[in-house]
């Protein structure tokens, strides 16, 4: 067995060794055939093109938290850095998918014309609304109806317990489901690079492919991580909220009305896991910590795969991008 397998077999077994790294400021996201970084400057896209060539998007990047300092308040600057990264993660995604489709174009001889990516970027849009308006369909209206359904609705801790268990029920079942698709395992695997390439970083290591070969695939600040955190602290939370209801209003909730109070404290539910998220990061060397993180670990076992070299040198030429401040 070589020192590949070696290192790949024990990433498998183990959760990543907290203490081994400093949590920094520096995120990312896999795309079609490449890696996004983001630093508190930068934002760089790299992707592999047919070719074999890595072709490289990088732009300044400011945080609306930081050009706006006095929403730097705790939740709040969570919910904004949460609706800011996925305006950049789509942008970031639509630009790898249109890279690769230029690609292909250029070889066909197919004009780029105005029109054409016009038509493109409506057809994007599009695609990215309905697919927001399928997943609020079946993550959030789906499991609170099935939850009254089952005639919990009195019960407002149990309801919500349930309705959260149907919610990471169907979590699980969509990302197995689309992991047997061959472009999302090589999604995975993306992913798998930018967090191996991630902890090069936070161990002060050098940015090649031999340090982030030897890291763990698993990031205690993935955004699988997120979606987790969001599933367990809104059952406590929207319970706590259905609970005061009837005291405020009078009543018990009906099923529109349930709808609306969840809807509405979606933003606060993602703010303050977004700075649980946060701290889960920060203070990963915590033996606490350490027991909490653990289930998100585990998930990425789902939303991760081992890179190859190639996937590597892209996540790294992004993430050097996005760390360099030299002209752009």
């Amino acid at each position: 067995m070589t020192n590949t397998d070696e290192s790949i077999l024990q990433q498998e077994n183990d959760i990543p060794e907290a203490d081994a790294s400093v949590d920094m400021n520096v995120g990312g996201q896999a795309v079609i055939e490449g890696v996004m970084m983001r630093s508190p400057k930068f934002i760089a896209t790299a992707v592999r093109l047919p070719d074999g060539t890595i072709k490289l998007n990088k732009r300044p990047f400011e945080s609306f938290i930081t050009r706006h300092k006095f929403l730097n308040i705790p939740v709040l600057r969570g919910g904004i850095n949460f609706v800011e990264m996925m305006y950049i993660g789509l942008e970031t995604l639509n630009w790898s998918a249109d890279i690769q489709m230029k690609f292909e174009d250029s070889k066909e001889g197919v004009e780029d014309s105005k029109a054409k990516r016009f038509r493109d970027a409506v057809i994007m849009g599009a695609t990215m609304v309905f697919a927001l308006s399928i997943a609020m369909l079946l993550f959030f209206m789906l499991p609170i109806y099935l939850a009254t359904l089952l005639g919990l609705a009195k019960g407002a801790l149990v309801f919500n317990l349930v309705a959260g268990a149907i919610r990471l029920t169907i979590f699980l079942a969509y990302i197995m489901l689309i992991s047997k698709m061959e472009d999302v395992k090589r999604l995975f695997r993306y992913h798998g690079a930018e967090h191996m390439s991630i902890f090069a970083h936070e161990a002060s290591e050098e940015l090649i492919v031999e340090s982030a070969r030897t890291k763990s695939r698993f990031h205690p600040r993935c955004g699988t991580s997120f979606l987790l955190i969001v599933v367990l602290f809104s059952i406590l939370f929207l319970g706590t909220a259905d609970a005061l209801f009837p005291l405020v209003f009078g009543h018990m909730q009906s099923l529109p009305e349930r709808f609306a109070t969840h809807l509405a404290l979606l933003p606060l539910v993602a703010g303050i896991s977004y700075e649980l998220l946060k701290l889960s990061g920060k203070f990963r060397s915590n033996s606490f910590v350490k027991m909490l993180i653990v289930p998100g670990l585990w998930l990425q076992k789902l939303t991760t795969g081992h890179p190859d070299d190639e996937m590597l040198e892209v996540a790294l030429c992004a993430l050097n991008a996005a760390l360099n401040a030299e002209e752009i």
